[in-house]
């Protein structure tokens, strides 16, 4: 306990003030049969759990159960004499043979003061006018989102084991597949996985099992993110080589994807793509045609309330992340990946999957209808070892899907798309900058700024926008582009304040 300056705390001040002072105590006293004083009678303890810290062989920490008579038991129980001899095969010169460097413990109301201080150097979207994207995105999100999340029954993200005490659950993951395979055009989704970028690299791990080819393509108008972690999947794999075409004009080429296609595994595009460009899915699609390869489309399923998905283009798997659908932006997750795919390949699908049956009474009924994880299956036939999906954040996606409604996710894509343009419009027509790819986007949009773009994003955040994300990370052409997001949360009084403070910096 830290030191009162001013003595006031301590017995001797208490006692100048004219209090009687009760002596202090280490613990709890207890009463010879083992109860607390002062506490009903049904509060009993075992003797040997004895809360007094000194003048007794059984101690045991505020927190920790054991007491040393426990510890001794076990120690004689696996034949060793000292908790140290467990260590004894750690050698010598890396073991630490000083205490930890630790600050003074700090009683609860500090340390609650001390994380809140800690907290408030992060700057949130609470504070700041936002229109920062790149694959995390501040969106509406409904009440009735969280009101359901908090409820006990759905709060874990495991896949239920059990059907007969599970049905809610089931039947909620039943209804997430639905509504994404329909989002998506697909004729079946599994329950979810980690995030858009994992599921992207198990739809890519299908395609090297389903064609045995040893190539991939990737578009350079990939989150690099996701492409970051397919290549490190695909790594390790014996002659598995990963391709990049690429995408002039913050467009995929379909010529380049023809070229590449040819003895390809898989080819991967994303739409909207990372620079928000919406890549024209009919000329990839006769680009890819014939070659063997699977073709694999990222979507961001908030544009697929609006835009024609993949699946009416003949794309094999459709992939991406949920988030911008019932989501917080959370610093950077929890998220949920999805993964929708041809009935004639679900069987290959990671994961696990959901469908619908009737009980003996007839009754509709849920339950885990695919589980091709190597704990479940031969170790030969397992697609995946995903143990854990993300029911949870799954359950928010289908939440905010329902309460929307097509019409509404509709509404909502259109609300993105006419204050993109607005915003676009504004920019060029009242700063020095315009976009930098003239191909249509969807809430997002690159401009070419002409200077450093990070210089652009200190700048504004001075004055209360996070301005975008600076593109200079992707090499030295980028130097000078700004990534910027405009969803349906921003009104037109902060686009308007966001132009005139861009303007003024480029002036």
């Amino acid at each position: 306990m830290p030191a009162d300056p001013a003595g006031w705390a301590g017995p001797p001040g208490l006692r100048a003030a004219g209090f009687s002072v009760r002596e202090g105590r280490e613990s709890w006293e207890r009463t010879d049969d083992g109860k607390e004083k002062g506490q009903a009678a049904n509060r009993t303890r075992d003797k040997n759990r004895t809360l007094h810290k000194k003048g007794s062989q059984a101690v045991s920490h505020r927190y920790l159960p054991l007491t040393d008579a426990d510890r001794q038991a076990m120690l004689e129980a696996i034949g060793v004499p000292d908790v140290e001899a467990l260590f004894a095969d750690i050698p010598d010169p890396v073991r630490l043979k000083r205490p930890l460097d630790l600050e003074p413990a700090l009683t609860e109301p500090e340390l609650v003061r001390e994380l809140g201080r800690l907290a408030a150097k992060n700057r949130t979207t609470d504070a700041l006018v936002s229109f920062l994207g790149a694959g995390a995105y501040e969106h509406t999100i409904p009440a009735v989102v969280d009101h359901v999340l908090r409820r006990s029954e759905f709060y874990t993200a495991y896949t239920p084991y059990q059907p007969e005490l599970s049905q809610g659950n089931l039947q909620a993951i039943f209804e997430f597949q639905t509504m994404v395979a329909s989002l998506t055009g697909m004729e079946v989704a599994n329950a979810s996985l980690y995030d858009g970028p994992t599921a992207l690299a198990e739809a890519v791990l299908l395609s090297l099992r389903e064609t045995r080819r040893k190539r991939v393509v990737l578009s350079e108008a990939l989150h690099p993110h996701a492409r970051s972690v397919v290549e490190t999947v695909v790594r390790d794999l014996e002659g598995v080589a990963v391709d990049v075409a690429p995408a002039p004009g913050g467009a995929t080429d379909a010529g380049a994807l023809r070229a590449l296609a040819a003895d390809a595994a898989a080819v991967v595009v994303q739409t909207p793509n990372f620079f928000g460009v919406v890549e024209p899915l009919g000329a990839h699609r006769q680009a890819v045609a014939g070659s063997g390869a699977m073709w694999i489309v990222s979507a961001n399923p908030l544009a697929l309330g609006l835009l024609r998905p993949p699946g009416d283009f003949g794309a094999d798997l459709v992939v991406g992340d949920m988030q911008p659908l019932g989501i917080p932006l959370s610093f950077g997750g929890p998220y949920a990946g999805y993964l929708a795919a041809r009935m004639k390949d679900v069987r290959k699908l990671p994961g696990r999957i959901v469908g619908e049956t009737v009980d003996a009474a007839g009754r509709r009924g849920y339950v885990l209808t695919l589980q091709t994880r190597e704990q479940h299956i031969r170790r030969e036939k397992a697609t995946s070892n995903i143990t854990t999906n993300q029911a949870l954040m799954a359950l928010a996606a289908a939440v905010a899907m329902s309460a929307f409604g097509p019409r509404g996710l509709r509404a909502l894509a259109e609300q993105n798309v006419h204050k993109t343009q607005y915003a676009l419009q504004a920019i060029e027509a009242r700063t020095p900058f315009r976009r930098a790819y003239p191909a249509p986007v969807f809430n997002e949009f690159v401009l070419e700024l002409g200077r450093p773009a990070d210089e652009a994003v200190a700048a504004l955040l001075e004055q209360g926008f996070l301005a975008g994300y600076p593109l200079g990370s992707l090499g030295e052409d980028y130097r000078t582009k700004l990534l910027v997001a405009v969803t349906e949360v921003r009104t037109k009084a902060e686009i308007d304040a966001f132009v005139e403070a861009l303007g003024r910096w480029g002036r």
